[in-house]
């Protein structure tokens, strides 16, 4: 009989282990934020270019208020709001500029960073203008900048956080597949789409398990965004956009709000 208590009781405690890590408990960050408030930090995912409706103080961060933290915010209504996340944003630029909101009070905090420290804008400038090969080559040399450099930075902004928001929920959100695969679509060739996709994968992966190790929810965008990559038909994406190329490979507001808002509303 005891040992059966036992059982239960390390069950337990493993389920709840495992809710704060996956989001199973999706009203304690807004309950917490209601008192202490929500900070949303990072890049231009979490910014919303792509989105439109630019904050106009807000610069070249390009902050929207279509973006999710924007929409969510709108939502729950927290007690305060501060929106630090700005385009370009790499882990160093987390920790220079965007950390000052956060304090012991602070209720709940979002964070999507590491593309642009992986190179990012420039895997997708070479794939786009450069041979298969050439793009595979400069994919892998970002896969070996995640595997080897990555999780340290990602350790220091994560440890950061805690540091200055020692009670709040961190949601730490990933990103989409870019490519819908399998398709005639006119753009990258197949060989490319899938090594995108692929580098995708291995970003999440490495982004994850960093979230896993500081006690933090990751937010997986893949599933809300299965259906609706490059195309699908029906994406939530921007291809490259010559017009503007700094949307390129970014979310749409449609992107935004049925993509990365309710994987923040889940695991927050």
């Amino acid at each position: 009989m005891r040992r059966s208590r036992i059982a239960v009781f390390v069950s337990s405690i493993l389920l709840a282990a495992g809710a704060a890590l996956t989001g199973a408990g999706s009203a304690q960050g807004a309950q917490l934020a209601a008192t202490g408030g929500y900070v949303a930090l990072g890049d231009s995912y979490s910014s919303g270019v792509g989105a439109g409706s630019y904050v106009s103080s807000s610069g070249n961060c390009k902050r929207s208020t279509k973006a999710f933290p924007y929409l969510w915010n709108a939502a729950h209504a927290p007690s305060s709001f501060s929106f630090t996340a700005c385009s370009g944003a790499r882990t160093g630029d987390v920790l220079a500029g965007q950390l000052a909101p956060l304090s012991s009070s602070t209720g709940l905090v979002s964070i999507t960073v590491g593309g642009n420290d992986a190179g990012f804008a420039d895997v997708m400038t070479t794939c786009v203008t450069s041979s298969d090969s050439t793009c595979v080559s400069r994919i892998n040399t970002a896969r070996a900048y995640v595997d080897s450099t990555l999780p340290g930075k990602l350790d220091s902004v994560y440890s950061a956080i805690r540091a200055k928001a020692p009670a709040a929920r961190v949601v730490v959100i990933g990103y989409p597949r870019f490519y819908k695969l399998g398709t005639t679509c006119l753009g990258l060739s197949e060989t490319k789409r899938i090594a995108i996709n692929n580098a995708s994968d291995h970003l999440n992966t490495a982004i994850a398990k960093r979230a896993a190790a500081h006690g933090y929810a990751f937010g997986d965008v893949r599933t809300t965004f299965t259906g609706h990559e490059i195309c699908s038909g029906s994406s939530w994406l921007h291809s490259v956009n010559w017009l503007n190329i700094g949307e390129s490979y970014h979310p749409t507001a449609s992107g935004q709000s049925g993509g990365y808002l309710p994987v923040l509303n889940s695991a927050a």
